[in-house]
């Protein structure tokens, strides 16, 4: 089922909105004007008024990523609302993100609990030997067959459930999907609170039990500026906002002393550092290898008979980066298995990446080992389900999975989460 965005409550909230998805459909963060911006909608946004809710509201359990949050962020004193349900509920130190830390397979990996070498999400681009091309916005099953989503598993047990956005929540598994979904458009993180809230306002045997939601300015503002920009710091500011409107709009329903709010990220960003690009066409003659999806994690897939000569290239020492063939990629990543995966795969070195000539480089980027401390994703939650001020040590993001399964009351499908380690997040 199909929905669009809900009407706007207020012609303030008209004016800002679109000011803010004009300016992220240029991908162009002017931090002056997009500051005052940020603390005028703090201060003015309103929430559409509410349908009547039963007295008695079931508990609502809300799965947040916000796409390339790195858990530092939560120390620049500019996220009220995050840092609240942090202090209230539960925070994990760091949450380690899969290999590769890109955005598909990561968020196919919290939402199953596998690992993308496992489910199959091994790329946010990849070629599959029977299905062919893959290049993330698909509604092609078989693409994503390789693991349940918590979604499925909900929707089994009877739960109702929606989606803003999550990647591969268009896609039925198991001929099943969330009961509400939508294609992705670009738009605000307030379009998409206020898409979940409208879903809210549904009668109670109606209303989902369980909800995803994707957020994605702080990750367009990292790639374009860098981790440590003013304009990252304005996308922080603008997504607690939208945060800080979600929580009014459930407190106007009277859903949030009964909602289990988790709030994470798929993997952080890193800087780049212009002077140590490694150029495709000086790497290698595309006649003897393709690159996949160039990056600081770049595939590579050897022209026909050309393997003997591309791994002579490409596996020699390089100052920038290391090459491995996929049956000898370390194993503490995981990856290597999976059909999905092209011949050979290349890292770069915190800070390089492998690019095109020509292409516009931007101030940073993610795809580095998911043991870097740039990379490290971040995880909060608060709610009748979690402790009050508790502090988990570093995790890795599958073991989310298990305890979302938890707190949402479902049995977990097979998955490679230990419910060990975040056995201290809950009551």
């Amino acid at each position: 089922m199909l929905f669009g965005n809900p009407r706007r409550s207020s012609a303030a909230g008209v004016f800002f909105a679109s000011m803010i998805e004009a300016v992220l459909a240029m991908r162009l963060f002017k931090l002056g004007a997009l500051a005052a911006a940020a603390l005028w909608l703090s201060a003015c946004a309103s929430v559409a008024p509410p349908l009547p809710v039963a007295t008695a509201a079931p508990r609502l359990t809300i799965m947040m990523s916000i796409d390339a949050f790195r858990p530092d962020y939560l120390a620049r004193g500019i996220t009220p609302n995050l840092s609240a349900i942090a202090a209230e509920g539960v925070r994990a130190t760091s949450v380690k993100p899969s290999f590769p830390s890109i955005t598909f397979p990561n968020h196919y990996t919290l939402i199953t609990g596998l690992r993308p070498d496992h489910h199959g999400l091994v790329n946010n681009v990849m070629n599959d030997p029977v299905l062919g091309h893959f290049d993330k916005p698909s509604d092609d099953p078989r693409w994503f067959s390789g693991g349940v989503p918590l979604w499925t598993t909900a929707e089994q047990a009877g739960i109702k459930s929606a989606s803003v956005y999550w990647p591969g929540s268009i896609v039925p598994v198991n001929r099943i999907r969330p009961s509400y979904w939508a294609t992705f458009k670009k738009s605000a993180a307030n379009d998409r609170v206020d898409m979940l809230l409208a879903w809210l306002d549904l009668p109670a045997g109606q209303r989902p039990q369980f909800a995803t939601l994707y957020i994605d300015e702080v990750d367009i503002a990292g790639h374009e500026f860098g981790p440590v920009s003013p304009q990252v710091n304005t996308a922080v500011v603008l997504v607690d906002t939208a945060i800080g409107r979600l929580i009014e709009g459930l407190k106007a329903r009277g859903l949030w002393t009964t909602t289990n709010l988790a709030v994470m990220s798929d993997h952080g960003m890193a800087p780049i550092d212009l002077k140590r690009i490694d150029y495709l066409d000086d790497l290698i003659d595309p006649t003897i290898a393709k690159a996949v999806n160039p990056g600081p994690f770049t595939s590579f897939v050897p022209e026909p008979g050309q393997q003997a000569r591309a791994e002579a290239i490409l596996l020699a020492p390089h100052p920038n980066l290391k090459c491995w063939r996929k049956d000898n990629v370390p194993v503490r990543f995981v990856y290597g298995k999976n059909a999905r995966v092209t011949p050979i795969v290349c890292l770069s070195n915190i800070g390089s990446a492998v690019r095109s000539k020509g292409g516009r480089i931007g101030g940073g980027d993610h795809g580095f080992d998911p043991a870097d401390p740039n990379m490290q994703a971040f995880f909060v939650a608060r709610g009748p389900a979690f402790r009050h001020s508790a502090v988990l040590p570093p995790i890795d993001n599958v073991d989310i999975y298990p305890l979302m399964a938890k707190v949402l009351g479902v049995t977990p499908s097979p998955n490679d989460g230990n419910p060990a380690h975040t056995a201290g997040a809950l009551r």
